[in-house]
Order: C-alpha cells, then structure tokens, then sequence
C-alpha cells in the first residue's frame, strides 16, 4: 500500500500565529517542532495499517528558502521519505505512479471562515475566493482535486473544526478528521494539547487506511471552470491572461476552463 501525506502548518495543535508558521519569525522554530511531530504521527499510523512507502509532502509556504521547506528532516521518522522545496501542486510522480491513499495533515479553512484558525486560500492578498464548477473550494479542495484527477482518494483530514467540517462537506461523511483546535477567532483557539492530538493523529491515520473505499476520489465533472475571485485589484492587474484563461476586470474574477480538472488547474497556476 503507497500511502501520499500531504501537509501544511497552520492547522497543527499549538499553532495560532503567522509568527509561528513565517520562515524566519521568532515563533517559527516552535512551530517547525510541532509540525514535524504532527506529520510523524500520521507516517506512524500509515505504517501500522500497512503503508510499504509512505511519502511526505511539504506542502507550506513560509516564504524565501522556507517555502515548502519547513520540516525538521533530522525529526522525520524513518518510515518516510519527503518532498521539500518542491511548487505546491507541481509535484506528481506518486500520483501518476499510483497511490493507494492520500492522507492531509494540518490543514486550515478556506478564507474568511469565521472559525478558521489561519484561515486563508492560498494567499488572502491574491484570491479572496476560488471554484471548482460550484463547489466552493480552499486548499484542501485544491489537494483533493490534484489527488482525485489520478484516482486516489484522501481519507484523512487534521486541522481546526473547521478544517475538519469542509473536508467532510466536500469529500463525504466517510472521511476521517482529527480536529486537534476549535477556532475561536483567526487568531485564537481552545486546544487539545500537542501529544494528545499526536495519539489521535496516529489513531486517525491508522483507521482511515482500514477502509480505502470509504471516501471516492473528488473530481470536479467535465468539461471543468475554474474561478478565482482576485484578493486585490493590484493582483488582478498584476495577472497575465494566458490561452483559455478570461479575466473579468469588473468582478474581479478568472475564469480557466478545460476538459479535466488538472487542465483547467495548470493554466492558471502559479498566478
């Protein structure tokens, strides 16, 4: 079994702060400590459910020589081996290979979700907003759609409430979440403390691998649209139109159109 953990470092349990997750900051070697910690909890899991290789992505952008470089690789447990470094969503040889399940690790809420610790899509300064067809979408929808256009299905969610509830309102009831903090507002939370939430990690990741039907692969239908409402004007006016991309000036809004997901997806991105 080929087991894909994709994550990210705002939805980890001790996290509240962009202190905590910005390349250089003063809170951020704290928080690399508790991201790393959470990530070797879900690789634990994946290997006692069966996991042959268990493949780590970093998936947070801290900025500079930190984006996607935020894991302490001297703390990974040896069941593992990792990507850093790497431009999110670019990297796609396990998928293409094949991969069992994909587990996603400290994960926030979309922008502008009330109880969303961090809560953000992609970057609040460029995308206020982003579609998938209809379906109001953040990062892990971004993931899952990556995922899901190779036929592999996530089975586990971790992050805030919030994180937790998109994830099952996008990809199913039988998905598994470990909510690890409630959001009290962005930058606040009522917290479960670090080891207990990597018990739960474990356990979590453990029990979403028993059953690999139990969440279908999301795959936004074909033909596909994209949507990205631009955070900024200046962002917008900063964007580049490419070849099947049209952008809506007044609205503020692109529009990338494709019949995949992926498609639609690589002609928008990076923006």
């Amino acid at each position: 079994m080929r087991v894909l953990i994709m994550c990210d470092m705002e939805g980890v349990s001790g996290i509240v702060t962009w202190d905590q997750v910005g390349g250089g900051k003063a809170g951020y070697p704290e928080g690399r400590e508790l991201y790393t910690a959470e990530v070797n909890a879900a690789v634990r899991g994946a290997a006692r459910a069966g996991a042959t290789q268990i493949i780590v992505i970093d998936g947070h952008n801290a900025g500079g020589d930190w984006r996607a470089n935020s894991l302490l690789k001297g703390e990974l447990d040896p069941a593992c081996e990792y990507v850093a470094h790497h431009n999110w969503t670019d990297y796609r040889a396990p998928l293409e290979a094949g991969v069992d399940a994909c587990l996603m690790v400290g994960y926030h809420a979309r922008n502008n979700t009330p109880d969303g610790v961090l809560n953000h899509t992609i970057s609040s300064a460029q995308c206020r907003n982003l579609w998938f067809n209809d379906d109001l979408v953040g990062e892990i929808g971004v993931n899952a759609a990556l995922c899901g256009h190779y036929g592999t299905p996530v089975l586990m969610v971790t992050g805030d409430v919030a994180a937790c509830r998109e994830g099952k309102e996008l990809l199913g009831d039988g998905l598994t979440t470990v909510a690890v903090k409630v959001g009290l507002s962005k930058y606040s939370a009522h917290q479960i403390a670090p080891q207990r939430a990597r018990e739960m990690i474990e356990e979590g990741a453990y029990q979403a691998l028993q059953d690999r039907s139990a969440v279908a692969p999301y795959a936004p239908a074909p033909p596909v649209t994209i949507t990205m409402e631009f955070g900024h004007f200046d962002t917008m006016m900063a964007y580049t139109p490419r070849e099947d991309v049209e952008l809506d000036q007044p609205a503020q809004k692109l529009y990338s159109r494709a019949d995949s997901w992926l498609a639609a997806w690589d002609k928008m991105w990076p923006f």
